[in-house]
């Protein structure tokens, strides 16, 4: 199944508080529970103006519809070719 990271633009992002961050979360995995099990968050990672998000899915259109449920922005949704990490370089 593909791989996708989204970037989402939500300036303060990296300033939000614990319980913002818990809400937000709480809403992602209810419209996940909705769409059904063929998406999948893995993680995000949040910085100071933007979340990136790792999303399991059988395709992009499915990662924009529970970004449209959910009311996130989703300001760029790119399907991972192949990871690489140290020992690639072994």
């Amino acid at each position: 199944m593909p791989k996708y990271v989204i970037e989402r633009e939500l300036a303060g992002a990296g300033q939000l508080p614990a319980d913002t961050l818990q809400a937000i979360s709480q809403k992602s995995c209810s419209v996940l529970q909705g769409l059904g099990p063929q998406i999948q968050w893995v993680q995000s990672y949040v910085t100071d103006n933007k979340i990136y998000c790792i999303y399991i899915a059988p395709n992009k259109e499915m990662v924009l519809e529970h970004a449209a449920q959910g009311g996130f922005p989703a300001n760029s949704v790119a399907e991972v070719r192949t990871m690489i990490d140290p020992t690639t370089a072994e």
